[in-house]
């Protein structure tokens, strides 16, 4: 169960995010290219490309250039609002990882059948390992289980569970951490929003890794640009929190 976690070359990873923001092609390349640099030279253990500002193609640029790149860092893909085209990502540039927003509770009762055989249909396909939401920011919730029962669900459809709270850069309640590690046991845990400096004892101490976008940008917003000096705080305080353990 803990085999998503060799991914990474150390306990507790920090995946950095590279949102695809630019003026056009170019420019989103330009930049995705800077902040992969800043982030590994900081010491941020992996990243993951999603369509956030970006599209589809231009997501498939940024990966076409890590994936001749030698980079020596493990990367992921989310292709927002259309999961099987993450998936399709992962396999042709040979993710490490990609994360889905949800994977158990936002679709009707009635569709629950349906996804399940799209997760055993990909799953056989994809050798990426599958961050999986639950009870995600912005997703509906539709189920009609508890929040313990769609986690039980959720570990057959993915390799790591993301717990987020409501939007991007909210911090993610400790009780809600809680709560799903109860329910997970040692499955793998990822925090999937508004990580600081602050809180990283806090929220690591229970959590197996964190996703980080709004912190490292310089108006910690999702929006801003990467920041170096946000990356560097962040790490400082991550590698502060490795060596107490």
């Amino acid at each position: 169960m803990n085999q998503f976690l060799s991914c990474f070359k150390v306990a507790k990873p920090v995946i950095g995010v590279i949102h695809t923001k630019g003026t056009d092609d170019a420019d989103m390349l330009r930049r995705a290219k800077e902040e992969i640099r800043i982030y590994k030279e900081n010491g941020v253990d992996s990243f993951l490309v999603e369509t956030y500002f970006g599209t589809y193609y231009q997501v498939e640029k940024v990966l076409d250039y890590v994936a001749g790149a030698d980079l020596g860092m493990p990367y992921g893909v989310n292709c927002l609002n259309v999961d099987a085209m993450g998936f399709e990502l992962a396999m042709k540039f040979d993710c490490d990882y990609l994360q889905l927003d949800s994977v158990v509770g936002h679709v009707k009762p009635r569709d629950e059948d349906s996804l399940d055989a799209f997760f055993k249909l990909y799953r056989e396909r994809c050798r990426a390992y599958v961050i999986g939401g639950v009870r995600f920011k912005y997703q509906p919730v539709l189920s009609d289980r508890t929040v313990e029962e769609d986690l039980k669900i959720a570990m057959t459809r993915c390799d790591a569970i993301c717990v987020t709270q409501d939007a991007t850069g909210q911090e993610t309640s400790t009780d809600k951490i809680v709560q799903f590690r109860n329910g997970i046991g040692d499955f793998p845990l990822i925090i999937g929003a508004g990580l600081t400096p602050q809180n990283v004892a806090e929220k690591l101490a229970l959590g197996d890794g964190a996703i980080v976008g709004s912190f490292f940008k310089d108006n910690y917003q999702d929006n801003g640009d990467v920041c170096p000096a946000h990356v560097a705080e962040m790490m400082d305080a991550v590698r502060r929190f490795r060596e107490k353990r």
